[in-house]
């Protein structure tokens, strides 16, 4: 049993196990593990009983092998050199037990902002209460009232209860582009995120081999199309191929096959690939040439086999058609295959083998980060049945094509990237991959041009300072261990970014949980990653980020909105009050149960509605808030005392003639109550844009929660006024009608004139602007 084993036991593994412990491999046969969990690999890692360097990366540990991992091809035996904390998936256990996660950055700036908020309302009443006993002149009790009454105005009571509601619907929003949200405050943290660390493999990349190139010995053919779906084409210099005219891709694609122990099939899921990874790359070029896997293996059925094995570095199969004709197939490393031919086929012929052109070829194509592999073939008698090493080994080989081979980007990711970068977000890669071939990826995705790449060997040798100076320099890193990505993570956090980590291996769960948003993958990622993380993406797309950035953007923005109704109303009520014991006023404009009225409704209605607020044109083209910045800005709060002034102003005014005109008590204050319900209701308009022209005067998508909200407040309202309970329990009178034409002509003023704060706010900016220095170039 796995979990009996101790170190010293003996394990045999083969094609299908997982690897129960951590193993030192003393036989190997044709071994080959899938190790991306650990590494970010994109293929089986082939493994062999020779010793490697101490200091070697852990996927360049050849004679090892590691508990969790998955046995793809051949068998192997093992001495267990660890079992369950000790091994390399628990030491990374062990590391993410050891990181603390971080509160997000609007959990943050809320604890400052309530906190300063707090202090300041306390003070506020202190002072208010102090002022009406001992300068005004009014008994203690009252102005206890008042005090309280103004800590009641000021505070937004349903401010949390607001702001998880919007959050909860940006949960939705996030779940409809399928980003699942495990923790409800990442909502408004992706859209914050000034740099986005990505793992590669399954999250740029499809995790799905694709052969892209086709190298014959005169030409380049091209391959599209990524994964294992057989959907693509065949092109040589932007020329349209068709594969059945073409009999030398048509060869190709039939020798790919018949070398072949795959098995692709068609699910729900999509295509589903039984094998190797490599060998589903060649299985789907042949069918995307069009070929019917059934009937060519029952035209050349299989004779014999020579199972790859990483000492050859070859695989090689004997078929016999039904005229008796014999064929040896063989496929392996290029250049352990040129080694074996001395012909190529060329323009229908054979001709000898030219190996250096080859290798200048060979070269190239994996300068582009492609991985290579070699087909060739060779007659064999009629009456050959068996097939034995040395058959192999006396050579005699035509070499037919080098095919290159990688785990290309998503078309989606590309555009994804490239609309991150737009809304000033920066993207890094962050891989266990080889440089080579993350370079290449790296490139592709448009992650500089060139990338620049730093490798863990960069990483070890660096203290702190140099550490963040690389992190923030280079685009790229490859090799990189869990370690590495944790400290990387720390680093950018160190310089004051806000970072999202995407993976979805365990070696990426401690840096997705020491990220400020974690993002893992949920149908190829493990369940570490998903543990760790606060975001999961039901479709493992790179563009499914995107797109919940633009949510949390959206997010943001009205959370913002709804800070900037809410702050200035409250303020308004709470100062209606501190200016009416200021100016000594023997009766309070409004009285504590009234602010709990305008409260309560305005929150439930007015407030609420700006949760739902659809995205705005630009919320994409945008740079990314500066991860320091303040809740509110300087530009917001003198907006939110202007719009405290209107509101103070029009209501405490509005009180002061209805009592010179000679109204009742309750009639002064119910008119002060109605001009200050207007005015929020008007000013909910200027809150639908944060700095562009509000509608009417611009344009921007229909938001059905205000009208909802506004009827519900209207109808509230004139309860309030007019319904005799409401009466009884709020002390109003009925207001006649030429007093709310005064109501509706301040709303509209009201409204106008934050709109032209706006406009000189704008003009200030565009100023500001030009007078700034322009950016000197490096």
């Amino acid at each position: 049993e796995a979990t009996a084993l101790v170190p010293g036991d003996i394990v045999f593994v083969s094609s299908g196990d997982r690897v129960p412990a951590d193993l030192r491999l003393i036989e190997a046969r044709g071994l080959r593990i899938d190790e991306s969990a650990l590494t970010g690999e994109s293929v089986p890692a082939d493994k062999q009983i020779e010793p490697v360097p101490t200091s070697a990366e852990l996927g360049d540990r050849a004679c090892m092998a590691y508990s969790g991992t998955l046995v793809t091809f051949g068998q192997a035996m093992g001495v267990v050199v660890a079992t369950g904390q000790a091994t390399e998936i628990g030491r990374i256990s062990g590391l993410l037990r050891r990181v603390e996660p971080l509160a997000t950055p609007l959990l943050r700036r809320m604890a400052r902002f309530g906190r300063t908020l707090t202090w300041a309302i306390g003070l506020l009443a202190l002072l208010t209460f102090a002022w009406g006993t001992l300068v005004v002149g009014h008994g203690a009790a009252d102005m206890f009232l008042a005090a309280v009454g103004l800590a009641v105005a000021a505070i937004p009571e349903g401010l949390p209860a607001i702001l998880t509601i919007t959050l909860a619907l940006g949960v939705q929003a996030m779940a409809r582009e399928r980003a699942i949200v495990r923790r409800l405050p990442a909502v408004e943290a992706l859209g914050a995120v000034t740099i986005i660390c990505s793992d590669k493999t399954g999250t740029l990349t499809h995790n799905e081999m694709t052969v892209e190139q086709v190298l014959e010995s005169e030409r380049t053919i091209d391959v599209s199309g990524a994964g294992y779906a057989p959907v693509g084409g065949f092109s040589e210099a932007g020329r349209s191929i068709d594969p059945e005219d073409d009999s030398g891709l048509r060869e190709i694609a039939r020798l790919a096959l018949l070398c072949n122990e795959a098995r692709l099939a068609e699910t729900e899921a999509g295509w589903q690939l039984t094998g190797d990874p490599t060998e589903g790359a060649l299985l789907t070029l042949a069918l995307k040439s069009g070929l019917d896997p059934t009937v060519e293996r029952a035209a050349w059925p299989r004779t014999d086999v020579i199972p790859f094995e990483s000492e050859h570095r070859f695989m090689a199969t004997l078929h016999h058609d039904h005229a008796g004709h014999g064929l040896i197939v063989l496929k392996g490393a290029p250049e352990r295959v040129l080694a074996l031919a001395t012909t190529e086929y060329r323009d229908g012929a054979t001709h000898p083998l030219a190996p250096a052109h080859w290798h200048a070829r060979m070269e190239e194509a994996a300068a582009r980060g492609l991985r290579l592999l070699a087909l060739a073939r060779r007659t064999a008698s009629p009456s050959q049945r068996a097939l034995v090493f040395d058959d192999i080994e006396r050579g005699g080989f035509t070499l037919i094509a080098v095919l290159g081979l990688a785990d290309p980007p998503r078309e989606s990711a590309r555009t994804a990237v490239a609309e991150c970068q737009g809304a000033g977000i920066v993207v890094k890669m962050i891989t266990g991959d080889h440089a080579v071939t993350a370079r290449a990826i790296g490139e592709q995705l448009g992650l500089g041009r060139p990338p620049r790449v730093a490798s863990s060997g960069d990483l070890d040798a660096l203290d702190g300072s140099a550490l963040r100076r690389l992190a923030l320099e280079a685009d790229v890193f490859a090799r990189a261990s869990p370690e590495h990505k944790l400290r990387l993570v720390e680093a950018l956090q160190a310089e004051g970014h806000i970072v999202a980590m995407t993976g979805d291996g365990v070696n990426d769960a401690p840096a997705l949980k020491r990220a400020d948003v974690g993002v893992a993958m949920g149908k190829k990622g493990t369940e570490a990653a998903r543990e760790a993380a606060e975001i999961v993406l039901a479709d493992d797309n790179f563009a499914t980020i995107a797109a919940a950035v633009k949510v949390g953007r959206t997010i943001d923005d009205n959370l913002k909105k709804t800070l900037l109704f809410v702050m200035p109303t409250n303020a308004a009520q709470a100062g209606v009050l501190v200016l009416a014991v200021l100016l000594g006023l023997a009766e309070l404009p409004i009285s504590p149960v009234q602010i709990l009225w305008v409260n309560m409704v305005t929150a439930v209605t007015l407030a609420l509605a700006l949760a739902f607020e659809p995205a705005e044109a630009d919320v994409m083209r945008r740079r990314p808030r500066p991860p320091r910045a303040a809740l509110l800005d300087r530009a917001r709060w003198w907006r939110i005392a202007f719009v405290a002034l209107v509101l103070v102003t029009g209501t405490l005014g509005a009180f002061v003639w209805a009592e010179a005109q000679g109204y009742p008590l309750e009639t002064a204050r119910t008119l002060a109550i109605a001009v200050l319900v207007t005015g929020e209701l008007f000013y909910l308009q200027n809150c639908r844009r944060l700095d562009a022209p509000s509608p009417p005067f611009s344009r921007h998508p229909p938001n059905r929660a205000v009208p909802i909200a506004i009827a519900m407040l209207v109808i509230l309202q004139l309860a309030f006024t007019y319904a005799p309970p409401l009466q009884s329990v709020f002390h109003t009178l009925p207001l006649p009608p030429q007093l709310w034409l005064i109501v509706l002509v301040f709303g509209v003023c009201a409204f106008l004139l934050i709109e032209a704060e706006k406009a000189v706010e704008r003009a200030l900016s565009r100023a500001q602007q030009r007078r700034a220095p322009a950016p000197v170039s490096a």
